[in-house]
């Protein structure tokens, strides 16, 4: 497999074992975890939980990233595409509300395969943001719901903290393809069946920059269109020492001014308490509900 499924293009051959990418993954799936997940949105976790399946490498490089053991650290085990797909059932027989992929773009050719089959609830394609429109257009009837990052709308942050310049640019025309492909939101029960949350991560001293992230949103979608999740989880994680006005948790006096301003502007969503910024929160990577015979 030549890859070019993310912005980087980077034409790498990942072949069954191997992964010469910037994502570091071979061609085949490699998980770290795939379980119930009661942490995201109210609307995606429901009262039982979020079919959560993580999948390791990444194509950021986010020196915060709270996820590094699997995004940058490469720990994980391959599996098969249908060991993926009887993980899917597994997850729908155990009640999960959806099916939700977290970390999945240099995985595209995997989801696109493995949504051939109906698992009878709605998939969701969990992102960093940083996706190629092309990809998403080959996904479009087979991801229900949308949950993309949007990081930075500033080149230089960008580069410096997650090592794309690109990532603005590429964020919103991604975003702006994903709800193109789902139309307005659609809740039934309390529940998210089809629609885009778009996901903004508070970074320390970077207030401004998440004013300028809601700013967007607010005028370029009208009301109902998308729902916003403003993410006050925040911690020094990674390679964020390395980076010292980074290396601190949030304030309280940041997270009133942002949860304000989003308020002030009239965003329909969430906002995250400062007590999400937990060690707690981050799910256990041992490999859950992944290791059985379909594995390689």
């Amino acid at each position: 497999m030549i890859c070019t499924q993310c912005p980087r293009q980077c034409g790498a051959l990942r072949d069954e074992q191997t992964g010469l990418g910037v994502c570091r993954m071979p061609e085949v799936p490699v998980l770290a975890r795939a379980a119930l997940h009661h942490w995201e949105e109210p609307p995606i976790s429901g009262s039982r939980g979020s079919g959560a399946i993580f999948f390791s490498g990444c194509p950021l490089g986010c020196v915060f990233c709270q996820n590094e053991e699997i995004s940058h650290q490469n720990y994980g085990k391959a599996v098969t595409v249908e060991r993926l797909k009887e993980i899917c059932r597994e997850l729908a027989a155990q009640g999960a509300h959806n099916l939700n992929f977290v970390n999945p773009t240099h995985y595209a050719h995997v989801i696109a395969a493995v949504t051939e089959e109906d698992y009878g609830i709605p998939v969701v394609w969990n992102t960093g943001g940083y996706d190629s429109v092309e990809t998403l257009a080959r996904l479009e009837g087979k991801v229900d719901i949308y949950l993309p990052d949007l990081k930075y709308l500033d080149a230089d942050t960008a580069k410096r903290y997650s090592g794309a310049a690109d990532y603005p640019e590429k964020a919103q025309a991604a975003i702006c393809e994903v709800v193109r492909q789902t139309g307005p939101v659609v809740l039934e029960n309390g529940l998210l069946r089809r629609g885009v949350i778009i996901r903004h991560l508070i970074l320390p001293g970077q207030l401004d920059a998440a004013r300028r992230v809601m700013d967007w949103v607010a005028e370029r979608f009208p009301p109902g269109t998308v729902l916003f999740s403003l993410m006050s989880q925040y911690l020094p994680w990674g390679r964020a020492s390395q980076y010292p006005e980074i290396n601190r948790r949030l304030r309280r006096a940041e997270i009133r001014s942002a949860h304000a301003y989003m308020e002030n502007l009239g965003l329909e969503g969430f906002v995250q308490e400062g007590a999400s910024a937990s060690e707690g929160f981050i799910p256990g990577f041992d490999l859950t509900g992944v290791e059985s015979g379909g594995n390689l």
